[in-house]
């Protein structure tokens, strides 16, 4: 390869981990540094350090370099998301020092850059492409040790207690997890997943302890994994304390043990020992020579991605799932011994993901006005109950709203108030009270009776941290109670200012609704005007909780149409029915079969699926899309898991179907490749 091909490669960032990707590149057969970002180009040696590399001043500059193809950030790990995403939407690729985020949620944000951004993003663990990994991963598929049963690993130094190094510090995410938790956990899990078809497996249990010292930061740590296939792994990591750092394997004929694995033979190259004992205790020495660094590898095949067109690690590389699967294993590791870093909290991160102040951006959600909010409101709404730490929810709403989505949900009895606390806080972080329309349940059975509504819509209120919700709903009803009563209640809550905008029920039969229209219309109170039913593509057969309604079948369509009530249309996708996850002999999951499985339903997935393909959309974007272009106000309740599933349900907001079409995906009627279909040129855009 002469120099003109290699991969030119930018370091933000000139840090000790820098010197080391720098002394790897040299060495490899693919890159060379072009350019080195920095904050201060007055910095004495660096031109020493990065010979023949050009000194940037500022992180902005290399990412506008033309000359630069791929970015390396090396950077302290709390700004690793700002500056991925920022040099993907500048059209860089990425291989981004481990971790590559504070969390999942962080790591899944950039991530959905890089695939939008069509650029190649990967987390540098360089062990992971070390012949001795190589090596290793051979051993285990041959069996050398029969089945693994046992893993343990770890990685611990001590260093020096200095209150301001960014080992200690909680505002830079400090300790021992985040900095080198994450090698023996990835370990554990690539080892777990040998003879599993992707290569990687993920625990079903965390349990972890650690001590969290003067900072706020874990100075030594250990956790417990249990993977399905009955393999445990115990791991450990520590800034404070000295560990053995050897990685120990036990299986059913034998055991293995390698010292110090992590770097392998060592940076600069040399040999690595794997010793490895069979049953009766005998030890086998199996050398592995490699003069190359340690951190050359990495480079090589981040560079044959990215000629390549592919947008990640091949195994035994870092993947986009095994980052993310890694990393939600070090939430729960976090999580289990109280480690929260102040910069992840509202009263810090009151911006955006890439240091922003939120604002609209590219409007994709459709607007309107719902009859009884002052506020011009998106026709989307979005639900938190997937979420349940601040980070991953403000992630997701950051997102929402710069797409023109200003509609949340929520409900007093959500993960015990948990989507309460987590809209409260990021309404107040990001300042945006007045511009967002808060949606809130409560009297949810068996706690549905009149006196109720006031104390729960109290709580969470004061939950919150707000005077007022914008749209209520009663979560149930209760028919033993008379209707009137309900109406009385959420009406005394209009009249007090904590209700500004309609009221309605969740769940509720069209009789019990048109009683409590009609007993407002009476009295004179506040007239119920919105309702929060199922309604999707696919009609809910059983119910998905008891005592949930359906406003699917004929009956309802033609009650909605006349009424003009707007339907808060909750599972508008039916859980799921329009994914790869249903089918008439798919029964892993007996609940999504239990509620949507029917003759009648599986039609419609296959229209769905048929529009989809002359769209270039999934089928469960056609569902979206069909909820959406009713002829009545309808709005769809969508509670995506991840930031990925959200902006593939923005994405269906944009579709337009026919009248033709809707009628189509409901009953076939009409001829699917003519009329029914000739609005596809406007749906498709």
């Amino acid at each position: 390869m002469t120099d003109m091909d290699r991969i030119r490669w930018g370091i933000l960032g000139p840090g000790r981990i820098a010197g080391d990707f720098f002394a790897g590149v040299a060495q490899s057969r693919t890159g060379r540094v072009d350019a080195i970002a920095t904050r201060d180009p007055g910095r004495a040696g660096l031109a020493e350090r990065f010979p023949g590399a050009r000194i940037l001043e500022g992180y902005e500059a290399l990412l506008a370099d033309g000359e630069i193809d791929a970015v390396y950030i090396a950077t302290p790990h709390p700004t690793h998301a700002e500056w991925a995403i920022k040099a993907a939407r500048a059209g860089k690729h990425v291989l981004c020092e481990k971790p590559i985020g504070l969390s999942a949620a962080e790591a899944e944000a950039m991530q959905t850059a890089a695939r939008e951004a069509g650029t190649f993003l990967g987390e540098a663990y360089m062990y992971r492409l070390h012949p001795l990994t190589l090596k290793l991963i051979e051993l285990l598929k041959a069996k050398a040790i029969g089945d693994v049963r046992m893993i343990k690993s770890s990685f611990g130094f001590a260093r020096p207690f200095e209150q301001e190094h960014r080992l200690f510090a909680n505002d830079l995410a400090g300790g021992g997890i985040l900095d080198v938790g994450g090698y023996p956990v990835s370990m554990a899990r690539l080892i777990a997943g040998i003879n599993e078809a992707g290569g990687i497996l993920e625990p079903d249990q965390v349990f972890g302890v650690g001590h969290l010292g003067s900072t706020g930061i874990d100075e030594w740590s250990a956790a417990i994994l249990r993977f399905p296939n009955g393999i445990i792994a115990e791991v450990a990591c520590s800034v404070s304390l000295v560990q053995d750092n050897v990685l120990r394997i036990f299986g059913t004929a034998g055991s293995i043990e390698i010292d110090h694995f992590w770097f392998a033979a060592g940076k600069e190259g040399g040999t690595a020992v794997i010793r490895l004992f069979d049953a009766a205790g005998k030890r086998h020495d199996i050398d592995v020579d490699e003069p190359r660094h340690v951190y050359s590898f990495e480079v090589d095949v981040a560079a044959e991605a990215i000629r390549a067109g592919r947008r990640e690690f091949a195994y035994p590389g870092m993947s986009a799932a095994d980052t993310l699967g890694n990393l939600k294993v070090m939430d729960k590791w976090r999580a289990a011994i109280g480690l929260e870093y102040a910069l992840e909290t509202p009263a810090v991160r009151t911006r955006t993901l890439t240091g922003e102040q939120l604002r609209r951006k590219d409007v994709i959600v459709p607007r309107g006005h719902i009859q009884g909010v002052e506020k011009e409101t998106s026709m989307l709404a979005l639900g938190m109950m997937l979420f349940s730490t601040f980070p991953a929810a403000s992630i997701a709403l950051d997102a929402f709203f710069e797409a023109g989505g200003n509609l949340i949900d929520s409900a007093f009895q959500y993960g015990g108030g948990t989507q309460d606390r987590l809209i409260g806080e990021w309404v107040r972080s990001r300042g945006v009270r007045d511009e967002v329309v808060i949606i809130e349940k409560g009297a949810h059975s068996p706690l549905c009776y009149p006196d109720v509504i006031a104390k729960q819509l109290a709580t969470s209120l004061e939950r919150m941290q707000t005077d007022h919700v914008d749209v209520y709903f009663m979560h149930r009803d209760n028919p033993d109670v008379p209707v009137g009563e309900f109406v009385d209640a959420m009406d005394a809550e209009v009249r007090a200012g904590r209700i500004r905008g309609p009221i309605g029920g969740s769940n509720w039969t069209r009789e019990r609704m048109d009683e409590a229209i009609a007993y407002a219309e009476r009295t004179g109170k506040t007239r119920p005007s919105v309702l929060s039913n199922n309604f999707s593509l696919a009609e809910m057969v059983d119910p998905v909780w008891a005592g949930c309604i359906a406003s699917s079948d004929a009956g309802w369509k033609s009650w909605l149409r006349e009424r003009q009530v707007t339907n808060f249309a909750w599972s508008s996708q039916a859980r799921g029915f329009f994914t790869d996850r249903s089918g008439p002999r798919k029964f892993d999951d007996r609940d999504l079969a239990r509620a949507w499985y029917s003759d009648l339903n599986f039609q419609r997935k296959g229209r769905a699926e048929e529009l989809g393909r002359r769209l270039g959309k999934d089928p469960i974007q056609i569902a979206l899309a069909y909820v959406l272009n009713q002829p009545w106000p309808v709005i769809p309740l969508i509670g995506p898991a991840s930031l990925a599933e959200l902006r593939h349900s923005l994405a269906a907001s944009a579709i337009q179907l026919s009248p033709e079409e809707v009628r189509w995906l409901e009953d076939g009627a009409g001829d699917a490749t003519a009329e029914a279909m000739q609005g596809i040129g406007r749906a498709a855009h």
